[in-house]
C-alpha cells in the first residue's frame, strides 16, 4: 500500500513538473505585400487623345449643274490625277439650250447690222436737209440697243457653252479617292458633294482638345503613333488649333504634321500623346491602387522594416496628389526611398506586420523579440 501510494505521488509531481515546461513559440502567419520605393523627379503632365489621320487638302467635288448622271469612271481608292474625267452628266438639254442661245445671237447680230445700215443712210440724209436731227438720233440710238443686246446675247452663248463643259467633272488635284456619294443613273443638284479627294502627299493628325487642357496642350511635346504599329512612336509638331470649340462636341480641333515627314495611311487610328514638364514641382509616380484616404484627406500604407529587412509594419501618410496618368498617380509627401503598398490596401490596418517581397511569409514570435 505504502509503495502505491509513493508512485501515485510520483507520478502526480512528475504531471506538474510537465505543465510547468515552457511550450514552443506560436507561429504568427505575415501577410505579404507588394511594394514600391518611392523616386521624386519634375512632374511631366501626359495627356493621351484618341486621333485620326486626314489629308491636309481634302477636296469636295461636285457638278456645277445639276442632272443625270451618265458615267462614273472612278471608285473609292483609285488614285487620280489633275485634269482626269471622273464623271458625266447627261448634256443634251444643255446642247440644245447651247443651239438656242447661238441662234438668239444670230437674230441680234443681225438686228444689229440693220439698225447700223438705217443709221448710215439717215446720216447721209440729214447732211442733204432730207430728215430731221431727231430722226437721225433716234436711228443712231437704235443701232446702240441694237449692239448692246447681240453683246448680250454672246455672252448668254458663252454661258450655255460652259454648262455644257460643267457637265464632265474632273479632278482639280492629284490625289486618292476616299468617298463616293453617287452612282450612276441617280440625278444630283448643282453643288451636291459627290466625290472626295485627298491629297496622300500631306498626311496630318487630327485630335480634339478638351477646354480644360487647351492651355497645357499648347505648350505640350507631341508624339504619336499608329494603332496599326503602337510602337513605331514619332513626332509631331502642332500646325493648326481651331480658335472656337465645336458647336456639339465643345472640343477644339487640333491639325499636327508629323516633325519628318513619312506616309501615313489616310483614316488610319492614331493615339497622340502630349508631354509637359514642370520645373518647379517635384513627384513620386504610384500605381493608382496604392491610394486610400486618412480624415477625408489621399494617403497611402508606407512601410516602416524590421532590422532584417524582411518584414515591417504599415502606416498611413498623407499625401499631395498633382494629378493622374490612365493607371497611375502623381504624389509628394513621404521621403524618397519610403516603401509604399500597391495593393491590398483595403486590408491594411495601423501597425500589421507584413512580410515585404522576398521574405518569409511566417516568423517566431519569441525569436523576432529576442532579435
Amino acid at each position: 500500500m505504502k509503495g502505491f501510494i509513493a508512485t501515485a505521488t510520483a507520478a502526480t509531481i512528475a504531471t506538474l513538473l510537465c505543465a510547468c515546461t515552457p511550450s514552443d513559440p506560436p507561429v504568427v502567419t505575415l501577410r505579404p505585400v507588394n511594394t514600391v520605393e518611392l523616386h521624386y523627379d519634375n512632374v511631366r503632365d501626359a495627356n493621351r487623345y484618341f486621333a485620326t489621320v486626314a489629308s491636309r487638302y481634302a477636296v469636295d467635288q461636285a457638278f456645277r449643274v445639276g442632272g443625270k448622271v451618265l458615267e462614273r469612271r472612278i471608285d473609292v481608292g483609285q488614285s487620280v490625277k489633275a485634269g482626269d474625267v471622273l464623271a458625266r452628266l447627261d448634256d443634251v438639254d444643255y446642247r440644245l439650250a447651247e443651239e438656242a442661245a447661238r441662234k438668239r445671237l444670230d437674230a441680234a447680230q443681225a438686228r444689229a447690222r440693220q439698225a447700223k445700215s438705217d443709221w448710215q443712210r439717215l446720216q447721209a440724209l440729214k447732211r442733204d436737209g432730207s430728215v430731221s436731227a431727231s430722226a437721225e438720233e433716234q436711228a443712231h440710238s437704235k443701232l446702240l440697243t441694237a449692239r448692246a443686246a447681240a453683246e448680250a446675247e454672246a455672252r448668254q452663248l458663252e454661258l450655255a457653252r460652259n454648262q455644257v463643259h460643267y457637265t464632265v467633272l474632273r479632278a482639280p488635284i492629284s490625289g486618292v479617292v476616299t468617298s463616293l456619294r453617287f452612282e450612276s443613273g441617280q440625278v444630283v443638284a448643282a453643288g451636291q458633294p459627290v466625290i472626295v479627294i485627298a491629297n496622300e502627299g500631306e498626311p496630318e493628325i487630327i485630335v480634339d482638345v478638351p477646354e480644360n487642357h487647351l492651355e497645357a496642350f499648347k505648350n505640350a511635346r507631341y508624339k504619336a503613333s499608329l494603332a496599326s504599329a503602337p510602337d513605331e512612336v514619332f513626332d509631331v509638331v502642332l500646325r493648326e488649333l481651331s480658335a472656337q470649340a465645336a458647336e456639339q462636341t465643345r472640343t477644339y480641333r487640333a491639325r499636327l504634321k508629323p516633325a519628318v515627314p513619312r506616309p501615313l495611311p489616310l483614316g488610319a487610328t492614331a493615339t497622340l500623346v502630349t508631354e509637359r514638364t514642370s520645373e518647379d514641382v517635384t513627384a513620386a509616380v504610384l500605381p493608382a491602387a496604392a491610394i486610400t484616404q486618412s480624415e477625408g484627406q489621399p494617403a497611402v500604407w508606407v512601410v516602416k522594416a524590421d532590422a532584417s529587412e524582411s518584414s515591417g509594419t504599415v502606416e498611413l501618410s498623407q499625401v499631395v496628389v498633382h494629378g493622374y496618368r490612365s493607371n497611375e498617380v502623381l504624389v509628394s509627401g513621404p521621403p524618397a526611398g519610403t516603401l509604399v503598398v500597391t495593393a491590398g490596401v483595403q486590408k491594411m490596418a495601423p501597425g500589421l506586420r507584413v512580410a515585404l517581397p522576398g521574405a518569409a511569409k511566417s516568423f517566431n514570435v519569441s525569436a523576432e523579440v529576442a532579435q
